[in-house]
């Protein structure tokens, strides 16, 4: 499929910038209303119904600074554009809008000029020079891997393949929970029922049920809850026989959670957990205290965030002397900047997280920090993936574990396939990119903030809105350029042959497909562009049912082949981006 690439000088693949039509327009109506083009470029939007036009200016906005009704702006308007060298063919005025219509011609031509020449189209330089964390992932030790992780993985995940992309310098944290008060429950329930549990045959499921069964315990009786809590204090003072046991779970629980990481394709550039920070935690205490924000309440060191607008205060050191989540993300802030000098800090947890985020967030300003820090803190929250029974709880014992979920995923795509194409070749790898991507993709699908129910009969279904869809349609696309016997190059091309509004409709969304990944890095919210390729494969699908592909007339064959080339590789891009794998038959 990328054989359009060979033999083609390296020159001709540097940075070719596309025309920005929406720049070209704000440029244009600069010089009419006198207002800076960059603040008009924010008005332009792009209409719903392709009918008024592929970008549209409302006047509204301007209506009050102007001093005039928006339908006169808009008529002022269209008296005083020049089209000329806007890469625009017409503009028409609807009320108080001014809708512009884009050269057929000239938008296929810059964008299979485009996407066949550059290996990597959509690919950006807009974050050169700017840094950024993201801490996502972080499951606890000692605990399963359950499904309540999966958002945080994926998420976060998708995020920094994006920024990657688009020339930021991404440094992933995997922020283990390896640290806190859980500990000390497992240590103590490995004390009274060690000799019970074989931790070295089933390590997760057995500390599991130790913890299970001491978390009951404590709800029981008071005086163990206690032990708990000084067990982790002694392991915070380095106790031999609690750091002993700490290790071992540690090491076990990641050899596991590897498994998943591995089905995943997860890759992290620091595995820094809370107890990474043990011996970083004093310094947050120093500052504060030197601040004056450090005040004591019932034995424990807090900060009274009431001035900030917050009631609940921020616990930096508890009661019986032992840190918090807090202290260790404190610590965390000054390390990461100081380390990373970040433009931006991601924080991708679950919403129940939102208020201990604005907790620290809000210290964070009497660290000392400079303000860029500060600023750059941001939590990128999310719902819960919910059973159709409910919340799950590893408390409780009624959470799934994520290496189940995928490897369940793999063989109901495995069935799906026996089923529909039963002498596939490479069944079994074929199955891991269907089943894995179906799960990666039902989760990306939808606005991050929303809580998601998983059901199996949605997101393995080849022809909603899912993974399996996005993949079919990359397949059959493949097929197409196979029998073609592959692809023109572009200078053979008449762009003309592409003028029909199917054609057009795919060739538009190709278009924008940079600006829809910087559309996700403003937001913090993949979904866009996982809306984005159900759009282009849908587009496609409209496109193909319409227009024969392999008619008698080379140029008109040519041009259609040209484009779907163009769509396969952006929705291999997009899906790569959201951690997906494309297989090359279904």
């Amino acid at each position: 499929m990328d054989n359009i690439l060979e033999g083609l000088d390296k020159r001709d693949r540097r940075g070719m910038e596309m025309i920005n039509f929406k720049l070209k327009i704000a440029e244009k109506l600069e010089g009419i209303v006198n207002i800076d083009k960059k603040e008009l470029e924010t008005y332009i939007e792009i209409p719903k119904d392709s009918k008024n036009g592929d970008y549209s200016f409302p006047c509204f906005k301007l209506a009050k600074e102007l001093k005039k009704a928006p339908p006169i702006i808009a008529n002022e308007i269209k008296e005083k554009f020049n089209l000329e060298k806007t890469g625009l063919e017409k503009l028409e005025v609807i009320g108080g809008f001014v809708n512009f219509f884009v050269d057929k011609k000239i938008l296929s031509e810059e964008v299979l000029k485009k996407i066949t020449l550059e290996e990597e189209y959509g690919r950006s330089k807009v974050g050169e020079g700017k840094n950024i964390v993201i801490d996502y992932s972080a499951p606890n030790i000692a605990k399963p891997f359950h499904i309540g992780h999966l958002r945080s993985t994926v998420i976060g995940g998708a995020l920094s393949n994006i920024y990657k992309f688009l020339g930021y310098n991404v440094t992933g944290i995997n922020h283990l929970g390896d640290y806190g008060t859980q500990f000390g429950k497992l240590i103590e329930g490995y004390k009274l029922w060690g000799d019970e549990y074989d931790i070295d045959k089933d390590p997760i499921n057995e500390l599991t049920k130790i913890y299970i069964r001491i978390n009951n315990l404590c709800k029981e009786d008071e005086k163990v809850l206690e032990e708990c809590r000084n067990n982790f204090k002694k392991l915070e003072e380095g106790d031999p026989y609690c750091v002993e046991l700490w290790e071992r779970f540690k090491s076990v629980s990641l050899k596991e959670f590897q498994k998943v990481y591995d089905l995943l394709g997860s890759k992290f550039e620091s595995w820094n957990g809370e107890a990474f920070y043990k011996d970083k935690m004093q310094e947050v205490i120093d500052i504060l205290e030197k601040s004056g924000k450090l005040t004591t309440s019932q034995g424990a060191k807090i900060v009274d965030l009431s001035d900030d607008g917050i009631d609940t205060p921020c616990i930096i050191i508890k009661s019986n002397g032992s840190s918090t989540y807090a202290t260790r993300d404190l610590a965390a802030i000054l390390y990461r900047a100081r380390t990373y000098d970040f433009d931006k800090a991601l924080y991708v947890t679950s919403y129940e997280q939102i208020l201990h985020f604005k907790q620290i967030f809000t210290v964070a300003k009497y660290l000392g920090l400079d303000d860029k820090y500060v600023k750059g803190l941001k939590h990128v929250s999310f719902g819960m993936v919910l059973l159709p029974t409910g919340k799950m709880s590893t408390r409780e014992g009624t959470s799934i574990k994520l290496e189940d979920l995928l490897n369940e995923a793999i063989e109901r795509a495995k069935k799906v396939i026996e089923q529909k194409n039963p002498d596939l070749e490479n069944k079994e790898e074929t199955a891991r990119k269907v089943g894995v991507g179906a799960v990666i993709f039902n989760d990306l699908s939808n606005n991050r903030v929303k809580d998601e129910i998983f059901d199996w009969d949605t997101i393995l279904n080849f022809q909603g809105e899912t993974g399996p869809y996005i993949q079919y349609t990359y397949v059959r696309i493949k097929s197409v350029l196979e029998k073609a016997n592959g692809v023109p190059h572009f200078k053979d091309i008449d762009v003309g042959n592409l003028n029909d509004n199917y054609s057009q409709e795919v060739l538009k969304l190709i278009y924008n497909f940079e600006n829809i990944l910087i559309a996700v890095t403003e937001k913090e919210e993949p979904s866009i562009l996982s809306r984005y390729l159900i759009d282009l494969a849908k587009a496609y699908s409209s496109f193909y049912n319409e227009n024969k592909i392999m008619v008698e007339d080379k140029q008109v064959k040519d041009a259609r082949v040209i484009l779907s080339y163009a769509t396969a590789k952006v929705l291999k891009e997009g899906a790569t981006l959201l951690g997906m794998e494309m297989p090359d038959r279904m």
